[in-house]
């Protein structure tokens, strides 16, 4: 990669003219070049890029820079499992889950599925006795995606009912206890090193409340999922319900692996396989499809483009579906905790902005609390809005009309405008947004989503040049904490000194 290259290419972008979304749909064309529908193995997605400033010009200059950063080399280099997480040494094999990537990280993927696999089906078909719920206990990429698949696949009906755990705060555990029976529940413990602090602890506390609550054997009741085997074992869980799952394979990336254990739960086995499918279609895509013409190239040229030219330092993204609602939090972790760095993947120091802060909501009541700064407001704010054709419930079609109608007003106000003499009820316009529109919301759809947000976080990258797939920003104060709890915080700032002495927990 050559980032002195790629430099001329960011400072031509900076020259070009900036024609308004108005006159860029001057072009009849523009429709057919910036919105595309794929087919997909959960029913078609519409991903409609037409109103943002992205224009010929543009792309042009964002395909030198890709050229520049070897963006094809590295999606080659990701594909075929090579160490692309050069600061921690190992590969991103999160593709392989789905079934695409070095064959024999394929076969071991498809191996531990199969071992995940026959203990779903074998506690569905009773073998650990009645099973009605299922505390999953994780942080992080270990319980945001089970939460966000559940929460959108499961409303109607669930095999089990999982209760997705990942705060160290009690009362979020004690919640999930108070809405299970223990005697027919059963504990997920997430954990790539099963040494994470809060979730380790939170375990803990779970399994005193199986023991307290007359279950005999609380071990009994566990199943890990852990990339470290040995230490779950070491802890007490039995290995034929241990979970393994790679190495290689990030935190925020996990839930194709065992970590999808509770998606498999609440879904069955054919659900979390399709979730699967879905996820390995984009891929394909991804992977096949040349930059020109590649959805996933599109977003990331776009995301780029508003953060390193108009120096937009948000993305917004809003999902009118209630089943998504969680999928803002989501892609918070993902893009922000992948591309939040501030140096290069050689060590040296990043000169140009890293990834906008992705924030969100759940529309319509977005649109009643933040969008007045959206339309009104002084910072430029590219958004992403998400919607499903197919409503989620069987009320009256009115409900899911108004959604719709709301959800695409919104992005042709923000590119309109209104103009008035009183500036209080003017609209500036030409503000730019994007809309992902699926016909209908199901596991392959989930997971086709989840797979393309994944992938415009990877490209993003590529084009910066740094790694996404470490995360050391988030070790520091976890290990800041641990010295406090070991009794060794000392020497903070006086304000440190005083917050801990009145909480209690000073020297």
């Amino acid at each position: 990669m050559t980032v002195a290259e790629a430099e001329t290419y960011w400072t031509a972008l900076k020259g070009l003219p900036r024609p308004t979304l108005t006159a860029l749909f001057g072009d009849r064309s523009r429709l057919d070049t910036y919105a595309e529908t794929l087919e997909l193995p959960g029913g078609a997605i519409r991903f409609d890029w037409s109103k943002t400033h992205l224009s010929s010009e543009v792309v042009a200059l964002l395909g030198a820079v890709a050229a520049a950063m070897d963006v094809e080399g590295r999606r080659a280099a990701l594909f075929d499992g090579e160490k692309i997480n050069n600061t921690e040494g190992r590969a991103a094999e999160h593709t392989a889950e789905r079934g695409i990537g070095k064959d024999s990280s394929v076969e071991e993927a498809e191996q531990l599925h199969a071992r995940m696999r026959m203990l779903v089906d074998a506690i569905h078909e009773g073998a650990l006795g009645e099973v009605r719920s299922l505390i999953h206990i994780g942080i992080g990429g270990s319980a945001l995606g089970p939460a966000l698949a559940i929460d959108a696949l499961t409303r109607d009906e669930a095999k089990v009912a999982v209760h997705v755990v990942s705060n160290i705060d009690g009362c979020a555990l004690e919640a999930a206890m108070k809405a299970c029976d223990p005697a027919t529940t059963l504990i997920a413990v997430a954990s790539k090193t099963f040494t994470t602090t809060e979730t380790m602890t939170n375990a803990m506390s779970a399994l005193e409340w199986l023991r307290d609550n007359g279950v005999s054997d609380p071990y009994g009741r566990v199943v890990a999922l852990t990339a470290a085997p040995e230490k779950a074992v070491e802890w007490g869980v039995d290995e034929t319900r241990v979970l393994p799952f790679s190495e290689t394979v990030g935190g925020r990336y996990s839930l194709w692996s065992s970590i999808g254990f509770p998606i498999a739960m609440a879904l069955g086995w054919q659900g979390f396989a399709e979730f699967l499918d879905g996820a390995a279609a984009i891929d394909r895509h991804f992977l096949d499809t040349d930059l020109a013409d590649n959805i996933v190239v599109r977003a990331a040229f776009a995301d780029l483009y508003y953060a390193q030219v108009r120096k937009c330092q948000t993305r917004a993204v809003f999902a009118y579906d209630e089943r998504l609602k969680l999928l803002p939090d989501y892609l918070q972790q993902l893009e922000m905790e992948s591309n939040g760095k501030s140096v290069l993947a050689d060590g040296s120091a990043l000169t140009r902005p890293s990834a906008p802060v992705t924030w969100g909501g759940v529309g319509t009541d977005a649109q009643h609390a933040v969008f007045q700064l959206l339309h009104q407001g002084t910072h430029l704010i590219p958004v992403d809005f998400l919607a499903v054709k197919v409503p989620g419930h069987d009320l009256d079609p009115a409900h899911h009309h108004i959604l719709l109608s709301n959800c695409f007003a919104q992005g042709a106000a923000l590119m309109a405008g209104k103009a008035s003499d009183d500036g209080a009820r003017a609209y500036p316009g030409d503000r730019p947004s994007a809309t992902i529109l699926c016909d209908e919301l199901n596991p392959a759809t989930l997971g086709a989503l989840i797979a393309f947000h994944e992938h415009r976080t990877f490209v993003s990258a590529a084009m910066l040049g740094i790694n996404p797939f470490d995360q050391f920003g988030v070790e520091l104060g976890k290990a800041i904490a641990k010295q406090i709890d070991t009794g060794g915080g000392e020497g903070f700032d006086p304000s440190t000194e005083a917050l801990l002495k009145l909480a209690g927990i000073g020297s």
